[in-house]
């Protein structure tokens, strides 16, 4: 049995959202028992802040930003999803080194987001009442289906861990797309491109979604 979330807002078809709602789960997480439950309840809670609101943000990004930076802090492991996304290369990285690029990519997220929220659509957003049982305590993986305005069905899974009582977000899979192997294979070109330039890599960093990619899936 499912159950749905109404639809907050009409925009036009894409999944760039779909991949970013993971900023919305709040930071309390050690009372609720199941981890879907933050998904469903923050996901409307976020998406009410902008209802109705749209042409406001679209004018003014920087306090959509601001939004959408407050709904991520402390919610999703940016220092886990960075040393991720770094792979082999977070080794040798000095600590300015690592820092500087969570920092961008955390900001990276952050842009890509709010113009999410300002210009894709879906026309419901489910997350199953049954879960798959996770084999550790301090992991679980969250199935939810985003429907599109033309009734097809993007499946979405949350990775998260349990961090100091606190559920956070460390991955996400958009219809069969890893999207946290996805970034870690652009850094790692990146990186080959500029000779293992660090520096370099960091300060030209922009990870490229493609839409159309993701909507096909695997």
């Amino acid at each position: 049995m499912m159950k749905s979330i109404s639809p907050l807002v009409r925009l036009n078809a894409g999944l760039l959202l779909l991949i970013l709602l993971t900023a919305a789960l709040p930071a309390q997480a050690q009372d609720v028992e199941h981890p879907e439950a933050l998904i469903r309840d923050s996901v409307e809670a976020l998406m009410s802040q902008i209802e109705g609101r749209r042409d406001y943000f679209a004018q003014n990004p920087d306090e959509l930003e601001a939004v959408v930076e407050d709904n991520l802090a402390d919610v999703a492991d940016f220092r886990y999803i960075g040393a991720s996304v770094m792979g082999r290369y977070f080794g040798n990285a000095t600590p300015q080194q690592r820092s500087r690029f969570v920092k961008v990519f955390r900001q990276s997220l952050i842009d890509t987001y709010a113009k999410g929220l300002v210009t894709f659509d879906y026309r419901e957003i489910r997350v199953p009442e049954t879960q798959k049982a996770s084999r550790y305590d301090d992991q679980a993986s969250v199935a939810m289906e985003v429907v599109g305005v033309d009734g097809t069905i993007y499946p979405v899974s949350y990775t998260m861990r349990l961090d100091d009582g606190q559920w956070k977000v460390v991955n996400v899979i958009v219809n069969g797309i890893n999207l946290g192997l996805t970034f870690r294979n652009q850094f790692d070109e990146a990186m080959r491109q500029h000779n293992r330039d660090y520096d370099a890599v960091i300060d030209g960093w922009s990870p490229q979604l493609d839409v159309e990619e993701l909507e096909e899936g695997e």
